[in-house]
């Protein structure tokens, strides 16, 4: 009886030392979970934003909107929604209407954006650089 209690002593720090090796782990493993889902939701408003510019383009209304007007759609929509974490980076707009704007010509709107990452992403940022988002969206003029 004595040896059990003994040894059983002797593993009181065990638990302590296993939890220190672990924990740092887990807590990558937690944040990198949510600086991913951070990114997916970033990328579904990019997404929209673009939907949302080359839908209110395509759209007849007299006068049509100017390819500035398209591109500050989005930019509202992006900036209103976007989990940015504290970082000041706008998203860059690009319409295209190279083909015109009668009826059924494409209008091409592309909505890129830089992710820095709230947790993991800005630590590892410098290392790798931020993650670059971009989404389009061709619709065509009614």
């Amino acid at each position: 009886m004595n040896r059990l209690t003994r040894l059983s002593a002797d593993e009181r720090g065990v638990a302590a030392l296993e939890f220190v090796l672990v924990f740092p782990f887990l807590m990558t493993i937690l944040f990198g979970i949510v600086d991913t889902s951070l990114l997916l939701c970033d990328k579904a408003v990019i997404t929209n934003a673009s939907r949302e510019a080359a839908r209110a383009g395509v759209v007849v209304r007299v006068p049509q909107l100017s390819a500035s007007e398209v591109s500050s759609v989005a930019l509202d929509y992006a900036q209103n929604n976007l989990v940015t974490g504290g970082t000041s980076t706008t998203p860059a707009v690009t319409v295209d209407q190279s083909a015109g704007t009668s009826p059924g010509s494409p209008l091409k709107v592309t909505v890129t954006y830089s992710y820095h990452g709230l947790v993991l992403g800005s630590a590892f940022s410098s290392l790798t650089g931020p993650v670059t988002v971009s989404a389009t969206t061709v619709m065509n003029y009614e």
